[in-house]
């Protein structure tokens, strides 16, 4: 198995996308969150979690926002991918997902 480090990217942050929603309406965003991952099942190695403030300590910093993270195993990137369809995420303004595969590290 394959480990992929998951980043949730939008076009606006999480404050930006909270500060309009209301507890039920973010009780129900979990309940989705929740949904999924338990419909993926063992292939969920860590849900995550939400960013929240971000600071870029040099150079440019990329457009957009990574709301947060989470880590799942595959046996190969499109066996991984099939894992994110009609996740909740996707409801996010601009909503993209992010796999990258975690290599091992030479010598350790």
């Amino acid at each position: 198995m394959n480990k992929f480090l998951v980043l949730y990217r939008s076009t606006a942050s999480n404050q930006e996308q909270l500060k309009n929603t209301t507890p039920e309406q973010r009780k129900a965003m979990m309940d989705e969150w929740a949904a999924w991952g338990q419909k993926t099942g063992k292939a969920l190695l860590d849900m995550g979690a939400p960013f929240g403030e971000s600071a870029v300590i040099e150079g440019a910093a990329v457009p957009g926002h990574i709301g947060g993270y989470s880590f799942v195993q595959a046996a190969s990137l499109d066996e991984a991918k099939k894992l994110f369809v009609g996740h909740p995420h996707f409801k996010a303004p601009g909503a993209s997902v992010q796999l990258l595969s975690v290599m091992s590290m030479p010598g350790m």
